[in-house]
């Protein structure tokens, strides 16, 4: 298949290393463009860990240009960058193609629907609860492939398309991904968030003096704790919506292959058997500026509409946005578009089913 990526950061770079040594046909798209300079002018990309080789994609300088010829058209971008590669890209999307988002975030696939249905087209979108691989971006040119997850969630909207969403999904990655009932699911099966708040806010001041630190070893029990109590809000709201989803520890066993205990004792056992990544060492970390009003914010918002408090997840938001002196909810631009405060729980529910209609 040809597939467009959009967004050269080390998942994007991940992914066309994937794909490509898979023999399917590649794009890659930078909005900005830098990260996409070097190959351009023709250094190829040099990719290690669970996918090595070096790679040469096509390099679009456009977002319509990467679009004109693929079959799949993959976001690998940040919460925060969603919409405006949403916004580039919905004018030059057809019916014969699938989006994928990876990982989905702030309900962005009904933005996506949203957008299209103005245009009067319905495009099959199918969501992943988090990313099929862990990359890192090496240089201008590398790409580091640290983790590639035995199970990930997927759900397409709308649900009528869901078995198309699925076989594409298992054509280009194999036999990994397990269907989720919609697209809540999905947005409450997303862990990086109230994981990456509680292990952010207590070891803030580590992140703030740049120190070097091991992210799964300074999950200590007091950080597990907290996870696992802010887990339990989260699975109140699934249960609210009659949605499954795995617990943390199930979550962390899956994805890194560790034995099922509390979730200090699992990070210790990654951090025992492979050390890194290491923590975050500046404020400006993705933990915070993209996790806290992409994925806490909508999480509390979609309680809301079922009427069920989150009481922690909210108090992580109010604090770092007190820590910061920002208001992270207003930097939400996607939720705005929604009107989820507008809805209640059967109406919201509704529509992750079903998207918007075509006009």
């Amino acid at each position: 298949m040809q597939v467009a990526v959009l967004g050269a950061g080390g998942i994007g770079r991940g992914y066309i290393a994937f794909l490509a040594d898979k023999g399917h046909q590649t794009t890659l798209w930078s909005p900005s463009g830098k990260s996409t300079k070097a190959f351009a002018e023709g250094a190829p990309l040099a990719a290690s860990g669970e996918v090595s080789g070096n790679f040469s994609p096509t390099i679009a300088t456009t977002c319509q240009a990467a679009l004109e010829n693929a079959d799949v058209v993959l976001i690998a971008v940040p919460g925060n960058a969603h919409r405006m590669v949403m916004d580039q890209a919905a004018p030059h999307l057809h019916p014969d193609q699938i989006v994928i988002i990876s990982s989905h975030c702030s309900l962005s696939a009904l933005y996506l629907s949203k957008l299209l249905a103005e245009r009067g087209v319905q495009i099959p979108i199918a969501a992943w609860a988090t990313t099929f691989l862990a990359g890192r971006s090496q240089g201008e040119t590398g790409v580091g492939i640290s983790t590639i997850r035995k199970t990930l969630d997927v759900s397409t909207l709308p649900l009528a398309d869901e078995d198309r969403g699925l076989e594409v999904c298992q054509a280009l990655f194999g036999d990994h991904f397990q269907r989720r009932s919609d697209l809540l699911a999905i947005s409450l099966s997303n862990l990086n968030p109230p994981v990456h708040m509680a292990n952010s806010l207590c070891n803030l001041t580590r992140i703030e003096r740049a120190e070097e630190w091991a992210n799964y070893e300074l999950i200590t029990g007091t950080v597990g704790r907290l996870i696992e109590a802010m887990d339990v809000e989260r699975l109140a709201v699934a249960e609210a919506y009659g949605v499954t989803v795995r617990t943390i520890r199930e979550h962390i066993h899956l994805s890194f292959h560790v034995p099922l205990g509390p979730v200090a004792e699992m990070t210790d056992a990654i951090h025992a058997r492979r050390g890194g990544p290491p923590g975050p060492n500046s404020l400006d970390t993705r933990y915070v500026v993209e996790d806290v009003p992409f994925g806490l914010v909508p999480s509390v918002a979609i309680g809301r509409a079922a009427g069920v408090a989150m009481p922690l997840h909210e108090a992580g938001i109010n604090l770092f946005s007190a820590l910061y002196g920002r208001d992270f909810p207003a930097e939400n631009d996607i939720l705005p578009e929604l009107g989820l405060e507008r809805m209640n729980g059967e109406e919201l529910h509704r529509l992750v089913g079903e998207g918007w209609k075509a006009e």
